[in-house]
């Protein structure tokens, strides 16, 4: 059967938070099976568990926010969110002494690495998929996604932006993970932003911790970071990592495809309540063996 997964041991890494700009501390540790994603904020007294779920994001303007029945609060948990379900890690506890998540380099490569590096390990427990089984759509504006009925897990994503350098790259990609690698194709993809908007949110007391150290920043014409992009479509890719990170907060890998246009934090949740809430749109399937399995994962024997 395909079962489901945690690390092998914790692993610790320090960086700066996006939105306060002040060190964070996060430990990942090992979980038991069925005990799916729980933030623990170790600088409350009592720590104060938040479970990812659906209906518990809340704040979607600057990042994805997931919120527990006390109110306590995590902030910018999308690509550590996306990382864990490209590795296809069901279980984990994450230790954070902040309200917020170290944004690392803006991607979800370091997160990447210190997953590969704690190891994947399996737990003998089936793991449970969502499989969609009719088309459920949201909208607002001309923004809107969908997910359709698709063996595999399938993305075919477009932006709109009419900034120069975002226009003179990729804007609309296909991507079926059934044999596309999410580590290779999208994890590496940063957030990006636009200068004037980080001044203006600099002195409303917010991005405090954004640089291009961990983002792509662009001014009205041109990508400022000396090094450039990644990748052509890096723009293109990184909206595909949000999207992953944000549909994962159910909890369980979908199967099916998704279709986008202009989507962000906010639609991909609207999105993924929509077919939570709607029970004729889904089941949860279970896999015997690998040959079966349409979403393409790292083998564990590969973590370091």
């Amino acid at each position: 059967m395909i079962k489901q997964r945690t690390i092998k041991e914790s692993v610790k890494e320090t960086g700066i938070g996006l939105h306060k700009g002040r060190k964070v501390t996060m430990t990942l540790r090992p979980a038991l099976a069925n005990t799916g994603i729980v933030f623990r904020r170790v600088d409350l007294t009592p720590h104060a568990d938040i479970q990812a779920k659906a209906n518990a994001v809340g704040d979607t303007m600057l990042c994805t926010c997931i919120t527990n029945a006390d109110g306590h609060s995590i902030h910018t948990v999308e690509h550590l969110a996306s990382a864990l379900s490209g590795l296809g890690i069901d279980n984990i506890i994450v230790e954070v002494d902040s309200h917020e998540l170290p944004i690392m380099d803006g991607s979800a490569s370091p997160f990447i690495f210190l997953l590969q590096t704690a190891g994947v390990q399996e737990l003998d427990v089936p793991k449970k998929f969502i499989k969609i089984t009719k088309t459920v759509r949201v909208e607002d504006g001309d923004k809107w996604a969908e997910f359709r009925p698709h063996d595999g897990f399938k993305v075919n994503f477009e932006i709109d932006f009419e900034h120069p350098a975002i226009a003179a790259s990729r804007q609309k990609v296909v991507l079926d993970f059934s044999v596309d690698s999410y580590v290779d194709e999208v994890s590496r993809a940063r957030t990006f932003g636009f200068m004037k908007d980080l001044e203006f949110m600099n002195s409303m007391n917010l991005a405090l911790g954004g640089s291009m150290d961990n983002a792509v920043a662009l001014d009205e014409y041109r990508v400022l970071n000396p090094e450039g992009l990644r990748c052509s479509d890096e723009f293109l890719k990184h909206k595909i990592l949000d999207a992953v990170g944000d549909l994962y907060l159910g909890g369980h890998s979908l199967i099916g495809e998704l279709v986008a246009y202009k989507t962000g934090h906010a639609l991909n949740n609207k999105l993924l309540n929509a077919i939570l809430d709607d029970v004729t749109a889904w089941e949860y399937v279970e896999f015997e063996n690998e040959d079966r399995l349409p979403i393409r994962y790292i083998e564990p024997s590969l973590a370091f």
